[in-house]
């Protein structure tokens, strides 16, 4: 399964520990990433600067659902499962 064009919601839903091109300290949860354009696509996609994280997280029917709406709340309880306590 490829991305949902336009979504986003991986760039913006989760924290991510790791430098990216623009934060350094990389992205809390929430945040939306410095490297996502307008139109919800990842200017550093497919380039060796973008965290491994990043391209590790692949798109399924379970995560991205059938909207956005759906992508971006299965992302936030994932997050929130997943937080340290």
């Amino acid at each position: 399964m490829e991305c949902r064009p336009g979504c986003g919601a991986c760039c913006i839903v989760v924290s991510i520990s790791s430098p990216i091109p623009g934060m350094p300290d990389g992205k809390p949860a929430g945040v939306r990433c410095v490297q996502l354009t307008k139109d919800n696509r990842c200017s550093i996609f497919g380039l060796p600067e973008r965290p491994a994280v990043c391209g590790q997280l692949q798109a399924s029917a379970e995560m991205c659902g059938a909207r956005d709406e759906d992508a971006f709340a299965y992302l936030a309880e994932l997050e929130r499962l997943t937080a340290p306590r």
